[in-house]
């Protein structure tokens, strides 16, 4: 039952990716399958292979380099018509890997993603860039940005961050709250002095926050604003000191704490789809052995079955010639 119940928790983390990849197969390996759903299942296969992801990895880091390129006036004056020509075949590709993974995905395309991502990043090179469009030009940059669906670890680390979302939100509550406090007190105890430093940095709840902020990210917190204040009022680094241990330490300490979580479970589901797969295959491979074993006891009982019926027929046909030379005997 432990099993059963594992085998099931594993199913449900079952990414979309796996399961659009399962039902593309279990549609074409069904008895009933058409010649159509087939070529469907084998350009999934292809799209999907590791040397074709490669290929696509190479093309990316290509592509990089070519849009590089086309900001350095040396370059497209020497090779430019070379490098736009580069440019267009890897955006061909592209736009062809894109149309076969419709074809062979079909609407179920659109449940992954990462593919969503990829038709994005694709499409905007494709928009015309002149005119009022001109500005999509800078941004054909982003088909670089499709490293991260390709590339597995790259891919493992974005998903870990989404994933985090809601811890991170939660932390970053807790520090706008704790920020909010500080700046009630900071503005409160220093704002009302009229120095014109302390106006700037503490006279209003904003300007706390924002002197807050600075002290918080060290960025000449000591000298730009602790001290001066402290020449004014001597034991404000009672204020400031636990604010920094909690804000820089403790609370962004937390935000660490989240992402790697996050990470540790993006982990353990990649594992969990890892040992579901491996247990299909191992259960496939059992229906196959199950299948042959049974076909060749089928086939060994039916050579059994016929020799016995012949064994049977030449007992007969001796007993037969017995009983005649048992009866010639008797006549003679």
């Amino acid at each position: 039952m432990r099993g059963r119940r594992w085998v099931g928790s594993v199913k449900r983390q079952e990414t979309p990716s796996v399961r659009l990849k399962r039902e593309v197969e279990e549609r074409a390996l069904a008895p009933d399958a058409n010649l159509f759903t087939r070529v469907r299942f084998k350009a999934s296969q292809f799209v999907e292979h590791p040397i074709f992801q490669r290929i696509i990895i190479g093309l990316i880091l290509l592509n990089a380099l070519t849009l590089g390129l086309e900001t350095s006036k040396t370059a497209m004056a020497s090779a430019g018509n070379l490098i736009l020509t580069v440019d267009q075949i890897i955006l061909s590709v592209f736009v062809t890997e894109l149309l076969l993974k419709l074809f062979a995905y079909g609407l179920g395309f659109f449940k992954r993603g990462w593919n969503i991502f990829d038709l994005l990043v694709v499409g905007i090179a494709l928009v015309p860039s002149s005119g009022p469009l001109a500005v999509l030009r800078a941004f054909r940059v982003l088909r670089v940005m499709r490293l991260i669906s390709v590339v597995p670890a790259m891919r493992r680390v974005v998903q870990a961050l989404l994933a985090s979302i809601p811890g991170v939100a939660s932390v970053f509550a807790l520090l706008l709250l704790i920020f909010y406090v500080f700046a009630v007190i900071c503005t409160k105890l220093y704002g009302v002095h009229p120095n014109a430093d302390l106006q700037e940095w503490f006279g209003t709840i904003g300007r706390s926050m924002y002197s807050l902020f600075q002290i918080m990210t060290l960025e000449s917190w000591s000298h730009g604003i602790v001290r001066p204040t402290m020449k004014i009022y001597p034991m404000a680094w009672l204020v400031f000191v636990p604010f920094i241990l909690i804000s820089s330490f403790a609370v962004l300490n937390l935000f660490i704490a989240v992402i790697v979580n996050a990470m540790q479970e993006q982990q353990a589901a990649e594992l969990a789809e890892a040992t579901e797969t491996l247990e299909e295959d191992i259960a496939e491979q059992t229906r196959k052995l199950t299948a042959e074993v049974k076909q060749q006891t089928q086939d060994l009982n039916h050579k059994v079955d016929n020799q016995t019926d012949l064994l049977v027929r030449e007992i007969k046909a001796l007993r037969a010639e017995v009983s005649d030379l048992r009866a010639q005997k008797g006549g003679a």
